[in-house]
């Protein structure tokens, strides 16, 4: 059983931000790869090559590492750049990550499904704790959707679970909402709960996701345990940078075309044996005269209210779709470290929550609409919340279309090649997949040895998650 988040933290004091390299102004004449992109399947990729002895020049446009996996700190508050979270089970990030160094804050396996007849815990028995057994037991019970639809899910969920990630890759591919239409998962349970919960995780509500993505996320589901880190997600991208050799990655450099000898920047030319485009899909495909891919917007509000609305730290989904909202969550109830407040620890503070909307929709409008939707969602007033800052993300997830592909090339010739989830999945382990695909090609372009893959541990290996 997983353990209760709010009692599996540490006592001491917040840490600050991890520190990554300050990073060096301008960029180098010269360098036998240049990666372009510091987010983490760019990260990544130089980390293997600077590891066999290649001077590495990561060029990044922005101030700091993360791409898209950025963390504000507002007013004391850590604001993730969306609502994100990272599945400690996924086999790369425990081969890439010191995952003990990020001091993981766990979130409850299950939702909170609010709608006219109340709020109810919809979780696997097997991994509450037992403090929740009986409310979770109960809430699947009198929960949305018949006994029949019910069975279908948990068989559905159960089979994904037990298959080899590689079983569901090679499986027919067809739209996940045609597919569940097609084993009885079509009435309550899939409006009010299913539909909900996933819209927020592929950023689509229309059933159109790859069904072997889907099945490959709720394996990642059934599996891990998802969670933040104490510093806030951009400690992921901050711990990468900081592995690399001082002044590798330079920040506020623009790169205006790629070549397979360089590379054009704002500081000037940069010469390369080989040039690795890890940029967001749509600069990558600019950059590398590549079909745009298909991405997904979300939109995240990050309100401070005056006390928690409720103790739990489960993922909260509006069962009667009142409004815009996709998910919720009191991110303080399940990461204390994310509030400047002391008192968060035990629930006498302020609290910081995090909701997700569809859409490039961080208008005043929406936000009106969706507080409404929040009250009634924890069955409180909100009227004193206040909006700390929103984060509306147009490039938040590549569309993962069927039929699902998750080795697109990383080669484009010329001594040019590309990384990003984009040619992999959309998730933290395709990210960190691609860039480590990416870099074993640069070194067979070159001639060197490609390193053996880091092992796992047997523990490891027993909870290993797909995509890898």
């Amino acid at each position: 059983m997983s353990p209760d988040p709010s009692n599996a933290v540490s006592p001491d004091p917040a840490p600050g931000p991890a520190a990554a390299p300050a990073g060096s102004t301008g960029a180098p004449e010269r360098a036998d790869v240049v990666v372009v992109g510091a987010g983490l399947a760019g990260l990544a990729c130089a980390r293997v090559l600077a590891r066999t002895g290649l001077d590495v020049a990561v060029l990044e446009a922005a101030d700091g590492p993360g791409g898209r996996v950025r963390t504000d700190v507002v007013d004391g508050f850590r604001c993730d750049r969306g609502f994100q979270l990272l599945n400690p089970a996924y086999p790369e990030a425990r081969r890439v990550l010191d995952l003990p160094a990020l001091r993981l804050q766990s979130f409850p396996a299950g939702v909170v499904v609010a709608d006219a007849a109340g709020r109810r815990l919809m979780a696997d028995p097997r991994r509450v704790p037992p403090s929740s057994l009986l409310r979770a037991v109960s809430g699947g019970l009198r929960g949305p959707g018949s006994v029949g639809e019910k069975a279908a899910f948990a068989r559905w969920a159960l089979r994904c679970a037990l298959r080899d990630p590689r079983d569901l890759l090679s499986a027919p591919d067809e739209p996940w909402g045609v597919f569940l239409d097609r084993i009885g998962v079509r009435g309550a349970l899939r409006r009010e709960v299913v539909d909900t919960f996933l819209a927020g995780t592929l950023a689509e509500d229309d059933g159109s996701t790859s069904r072997r993505f889907v099945e490959l996320l709720v394996r990642s589901f059934v599996k891990g345990s998802p969670a933040v880190p104490w510093a806030g997600m951009q400690a992921m991208p901050d711990q990468l940078a900081a592995g690399l050799p001082a002044g590798s990655v330079r920040y506020g450099v623009r790169v205006g075309s790629v070549a397979g000898d360089g590379v054009a920047t704002s500081h000037g030319r940069t010469t390369a044996r080989a040039v690795v485009v890890a940029a967001d899909p749509a600069t990558a495909a600019a950059l590398l005269d590549l079909p745009v891919p298909r991405v997904r917007a979300l939109t995240t509000f990050w309100h401070v209210a005056p006390e928690r609305p409720t103790a739990s730290a489960a993922l909260h989904v509006d069962g009667d779709r009142r409004g815009p909202l996709v998910n919720t969550v009191v991110m303080t109830n399940a990461a204390p470290s994310y509030s400047p407040d002391p008192l968060s620890r035990n629930g006498s503070g302020r609290a910081l929550v995090a909701s997700t909307v569809l859409g490039d929709a961080g208008d005043p409008a929406t936000e009106k609409t969706l507080r409404v939707q929040l009250g009634d969602v924890y069955g409180t007033d909100t009227s004193r919340w206040e909006l700390l800052v929103t984060h509306a993300i147009p490039q938040a997830l590549t569309a993962m279309d069927p039929p699902l592909d998750v080795r697109r090339p990383v080669v484009l010739g010329g001594g040019r090649f590309v990384a990003g989830d984009h040619r992999d999945s959309a998730s933290i382990q395709g990210a960190l997949v691609s860039g480590r695909r990416a870099a074993n090609a640069v070194l067979e372009h070159l001639g060197l040895a490609v390193p053996r893959r880091e092992p796992l541990d047997a523990a490891a290996n027993a909870t290993l998650v797909g995509m890898g």
